[in-house]
């Protein structure tokens, strides 16, 4: 019988308590959120969601087609060009999605004859990314710099090295410096994705490789989303321009995909000028994510420390993970539930996002619902 197999799927995925389901949330929840990556509280900010209204009634609905095509619109350019901006890059190009940025920009700078060196903790984008490319890959331990000096070292060609700035299992943060000088002494490229740094790390939230110094840098080139501290949709790629330029003309991403929607540029353009003009969001959500560790790791939970606005919380198995997001909902409190095989080590967690709007009082009562729930 045609796609019987996939029966069998699904009764292995049940029988490991790893069966997921969507769950349609309504405009205006009644849950305190510490389960989206709206990490400035931005999504619903009434001059973000008037950028996203106003450039839908100018633009239209959608972007009408590829980019090279009709999919490009002033619209498009001006956040490409703040965005770039802001970074402090040479230049910037927008995908619909973060996701499309990776695959983007793995595949089109790693050749074929090149090495991708890749952490063992990356984004599924960024590993679908290395499958897609022509260069070969090795997976490396994760934040090991040495292990990455290493892999270059038996390869004389071109090299890339790919990592994520902030990983979104843990929350820990990518070692940029060092995996940079690793990068340099053996003349490879350093890709990193900056979708949880963006907005959160650097001066006034510039990201991780505005902090680490090396905004800008020749050799670096980073990827954001637009959908997370930008309470937006999409995502872009930051660099040199001729970088960019080659990302125009050879990333199968960019070429064959309609472009990011109007309304989606419009809020995400709102929501950059709004964190330039409140810098302050930035160290908020910072301020936020270590004070949640605090209390957390203070009532007895293994808890891991905050590197930007992710909070990850040990859960016993699988099902206790289900178990314990389910009862904290029951609750009113919304946290995620990372299992297998989401999280690289095989270790169930409640992942719990840091916002920059939240109050004492909600970081209170979090912590008291998560204690109270606790499997």
């Amino acid at each position: 019988m045609a796609f019987g197999w996939i029966d069998e799927q699904a009764e292995l995925r049940r029988r490991a308590g790893l069966v997921r389901i969507l769950r349609p949330r309504p405009a205006h929840s009644p849950l305190l959120d510490l389960a989206s990556n709206d990490y400035l509280g931005l999504t619903h900010h009434p001059e973000v969601a008037a950028g996203a209204a106003e450039a839908a009634r100018t633009w239209g609905g959608g972007s009408t087609g590829s980019r090279l095509v009709t999919g490009t619109t002033e619209l498009h350019a001006e956040l490409e060009r703040e965005l770039a901006g802001f970074c402090g890059f040479e230049a910037a190009l927008v995908f619909s999605s973060g996701y499309a940025a990776n695959l983007a920009a793995v595949t089109a700078l790693a050749p074929h004859g090149s090495l991708i060196v890749s952490d063992a903790g990356n984004h599924a984008s960024l590993i679908d990314g290395c499958r897609l490319a022509r260069g070969g890959t090795q997976v490396v331990p994760h934040a090991d710099p040495e292990a990455v000096r290493k892999a270059l070292r038996t390869h004389d060609g071109p090299a890339v090295v790919v990592s994520d700035t902030v990983f979104s299992v843990d929350g820990d943060a990518a070692p940029l410096t060092a995996l940079a000088a690793a990068c340099r002494e053996r003349g490879a490229g350093l890709l990193v994705d900056d979708a949880h740094g963006l907005g959160v790390l650097g001066d006034g939230g510039r990201g991780a490789a505005w902090a680490a110094g090396l905004a800008g840098a020749d050799d670096v080139v980073v990827t954001v989303t637009l959908s997370k501290s930008l309470g937006s949709q999409g995502g872009a790629v930051l660099g040199p321009a001729k970088v960019i330029e080659h990302l125009v003309n050879a990333a199968r991403t960019f070429i064959f995909d309609t472009g990011l929607a109007p309304a989606a540029a419009g809020a995400a353009l709102a929501a950059l000028r709004l964190l330039r003009r409140e810098p302050e969001r930035a160290a908020r959500a910072r301020a936020v994510a270590a004070e949640l560790h605090a209390r957390l790791t203070a009532a007895g939970h293994a808890a891991v420390r905050p590197d930007a606005a992710v909070v990850s919380v040990r859960a016993p198995s699988p099902e206790g993970a289900v178990r314990w997001a389910a009862d904290c909902r029951a609750a009113g409190l919304a946290v995620g539930c990372f299992r297998p095989p989401s999280v690289p080590d095989g270790v169930s967690r409640l992942r719990l996002t840091a916002r920059a709007d939240l109050s004492e009082g909600q970081i209170e009562h979090a912590v008291k619902v998560i204690g109270e729930t606790r499997p």
